[in-house]
């Protein structure tokens, strides 16, 4: 499943392809595009996050909007239920895998 580019503010909507979907897991594969992001959204899984690229996203909150460092290989967990916005305003594409747990 394939998101379609659309604007949501100035910027359009990341790609993304769901990889693996069954009773224990959700594997999807994100691809950014310089000035993209994922819209607003909560995930209702703890889930895992795999870059494939090293660069800086922006991770917003309601409350706040905190540049992160990725770096290419180097996983991380977060917890379910935090509504954010993950955009890529690296000048390159940016790409990682996210695998939930349910």
């Amino acid at each position: 499943m394939k998101n379609q580019e659309r604007k949501e503010g100035d910027r359009r909507k990341a790609s993304s392809a769901i990889q693996i979907d069954n009773e224990k897991v959700r594997v999807t594969s994100w691809l950014f595009e310089p000035n993209t992001e994922t819209g607003w959204h909560k995930h209702a899984y703890n889930y895992i996050v795999v870059p494939q690229s090293e660069g800086t996203l922006s991770i917003q909150n309601k409350e706040t909007k905190v540049l992160h460092h990725i770096e290419k290989g180097k996983s991380y967990y977060r917890e379910l239920g935090v509504e954010h916005n993950v955009i890529n305003e690296n000048n390159y594409c940016f790409s990682f895998i996210e695998i939930e747990l349910k």
